[in-house]
């Protein structure tokens, strides 16, 4: 049977976690999409203004997946959660519960901190998401994701406030 360690990430697990933040991005079909440095990566993980926090999965000692998540926040309930941004699992140790323990890991460290929510989005391609069904992650089909980035960001920033 297999040994599997789920832990928080160090700054030397930065380079297998863009690896596998690469990885990530070529099975999203993305290849090209990842920008993020090791310098960003470390800047923002144990830097002086922490952004994200990472878990770590290995497979009998090695490296084999991680979950990077950061706080939201929940203003009907007062309360911070759980954003997780990426879960992902190298292909040669899928099959082998390391998604699972991570997010079993991930909703103890929730409940152990009184957050009241674990959320994540998922492509809607994605096979994953009979993985999530079966944890009794529940798709949320009333809300639609929203976003802005590069130079619509930028026009939006540079407005004007109007007068008044």
């Amino acid at each position: 049977m297999p040994e599997i360690h789920i832990r928080d990430a160090e700054p030397g697990d930065v380079p297998a976690i863009l690896r596998m933040i690469r990885e990530l991005a070529e099975f999203e079909r993305q290849p090209d999409a990842v920008s993020a440095t090791e310098a960003d990566l470390l800047r923002d993980g144990w830097g002086a203004e922490k952004r994200y926090s990472c878990r770590i999965a290995e497979l009998d000692g090695a490296v084999a997946g991680f979950a990077l998540w950061f706080h939201n926040y929940s203003t009907w309930e007062g309360r911070a959660g759980i954003y997780l941004e990426d879960l992902y699992v190298t292909e040669s140790a899928r099959g082998q519960g390391l998604g699972e323990r991570m997010i079993v890991d991930l909703a103890q460290l929730a409940v152990r901190a009184g957050f009241r929510r674990l959320d994540l989005s998922v492509l809607d391609w994605n096979p994953a998401r009979d993985f999530y069904h079966r944890l009794g992650l529940q798709q949320r089909t009333e809300w639609l994701p929203y976003r802005v980035t590069g130079a619509a960001l930028l026009a939006l920033a540079a407005k004007a406030a109007p007068a008044g």
